[in-house]
């Protein structure tokens, strides 16, 4: 979305209808809408792919060469994620069903363009589409966490009885503390070690997704 403004994505080949669409919305609360117009499934196609701006598609179910149906098809084939409403003649029990299975967000009869109902309704699946995306990257990041903490589980068998025989180790050799030549050398080990319980701790009770990007897109755990 760029200047605050809602871009649209409007396949439909009658030039007339998309100029009455771009006309309605531009009516709505001070131009809050931009209408990009394709009248073709190619030429749509290739404006989703290369235009990131897109918010929403309208989309006419009738169209010479590739349909509405085929279009979306081809959209969620390239993974261009966008919510998509479809433009009818007429309420078709057939088509709904088809738009369900394709998980198209609504679909509205032509007439209505003319009515607050078309704004309203792409408002609405805006909404709904970001409430959807939100819950989507909720549970990415709790699987993604529950696959860490199996990680984790591992890690931990693994670790605790070598880490554990350190800190006994050095409880031994806490003699070394009091002579001035081995102080220093005594006080880093002390310190790594702590440090190292300290991130080992926060491994083994990790409960958040903190992931982050480090050098050459390697992604790591951030226990800061």
């Amino acid at each position: 979305m760029r200047d605050n403004k809602i871009v649209i994505l409007l396949v439909e080949d009658n030039k007339d209808f998309a100029r009455l669409v771009d006309l309605y919305l531009n009516k709505y609360e001070n131009n809050k809408f931009k209408v990009i117009w394709k009248e073709n499934g190619p030429s749509a196609l290739e404006e989703a792919e290369k235009n990131k701006d897109i918010d929403i598609v309208l989309m006419d179910y009738f169209l010479p060469g590739m349909n509405g149906l085929e279009i979306t098809k081809s959209l969620q084939e390239k993974r261009i994620n966008l919510p998509i409403v479809f433009l009818t003649v007429n309420k078709d029990f057939e088509l709904a069903i088809q738009v369900m299975k394709l998980r198209v967000e609504d679909y509205l009869v032509k007439e209505e363009i003319t009515s607050p109902v078309l704004p309203k309704t792409i408002l609405e699946v805006l909404e709904k589409h970001k409430l959807q995306s939100q819950l989507l990257n909720l549970e990415v990041k709790q699987k993604r966490i529950e696959a860490m903490q199996s990680i984790v589980s591992d890690v931990v068998k693994n670790i605790s009885e070598p880490l554990l025989s350190v800190g006994k180790n050095i409880e031994l050799l806490k003699e070394l503390e009091n002579l001035n030549e081995t102080r220093s050398y005594f006080k880093i080990i002390k310190d790594n070690y702590a440090r190292i319980l300290l991130k080992f701790e926060k491994i083994r009770t990790l409960k958040q997704d903190k992931t982050i990007t480090y050098i050459k897109g390697i992604k790591m755990i951030d226990l800061s």
